[in-house]
């Protein structure tokens, strides 16, 4: 209110403060209300913790079977994922055995068959053994499908291990112990790692690892250095993981390297 009306102002109005030309006022009721809109918060949040430590309470008591009915829920939720893809997209039952051989025919990249379309899509056969035909190098120019292809074996391998059905026509699978991969390019500047350091120690780390049972997945090993560092280095490993003496497991290896 202007200074010049000061005058009409009731008698039960406070002043709040003083401008320049004006003034402003505030009744008991308003400041009343004022302080409880300011306190409503707190309120708020005394009462939201408050109604989350009964609810803690009552939940504790029956903590076990509430854990029970979510473990349920869970599973049941993946079994009818796993059904519903099945149907959706013609997955087929793989057959598991503990022998050594991987044998699947016409078999399909989920991800990349449901992004370009199942008639775009050219499925490919795989068949590996510890006995007889135990290491695949693939070669090819870029985006011939190489990864594509290495990537699609080691995924129809894992659904086949969680209890999926499998994109391919058919699909005889031995059990393996782990599924190692070496795949990408990528530094750690943060700890002074180049591409070819990063390369080299997780190929360490899965020779170190693997077992005549693993299935071993390598793409373009050595190219994180010269040509011939990276000729040399992708024939020692590839003859290393083939000698039976030495790890002898079933081994995808795609490179640029055809001599």
């Amino acid at each position: 209110m202007s200074k010049t009306q000061s005058e009409l102002v009731p008698e039960n109005y406070i002043r709040r403060q003083t401008l320049t030309n004006a003034e402003r006022y505030i009744t008991t009721e308003i400041k009343e209300y004022e302080s409880k809109v300011l306190s409503a918060q707190d309120q708020i949040k005394e009462l939201e913790l408050s109604l989350y430590k009964n609810l803690c309470e009552e939940i504790s008591q029956d903590v076990k079977n509430i854990l029970e009915t979510a473990n349920i829920l869970a599973e049941i939720d993946v079994l009818a994922s796993f059904a519903e893809a099945a149907t959706q997209f013609n997955y087929i039952r793989p057959a598991l055995n503990n022998n050594s051989q991987i044998d699947i025919q016409s078999g399909r990249h989920p991800v990349v068959e449901k992004m370009v379309g199942t008639s775009k899509f050219v499925p490919n056969d795989i068949f590996l053994s510890n006995e007889d035909t135990q290491l695949m190098i693939l070669t090819g120019p870029n985006m011939a499908g190489k990864s594509t292809y290495i990537r699609q074996i080691g995924i129809i391998v894992l659904m086949a291990q969680i209890g999926s059905y499998v994109p391919a026509s058919s699909a005889k699978i031995g059990l393996v112990d782990r599924i190692f991969t070496r795949i990408g390019m990528q530094d750690d500047i943060s700890v002074g790692h180049s591409t070819f350091m990063i390369e080299m120690v997780e190929t360490a780390s899965i020779i170190y690892n693997a077992s005549p049972k693993s299935l071993i997945i390598l793409d373009e090993i050595g190219r994180g250095t010269s040509t011939y560092d990276g000729l040399a280095i992708a024939k020692s490993i590839a003859e290393f993981i083939h000698d039976q003496r030495s790890l002898g497991c079933k081994t995808l290896f795609a490179t640029h390297i055809t001599n």
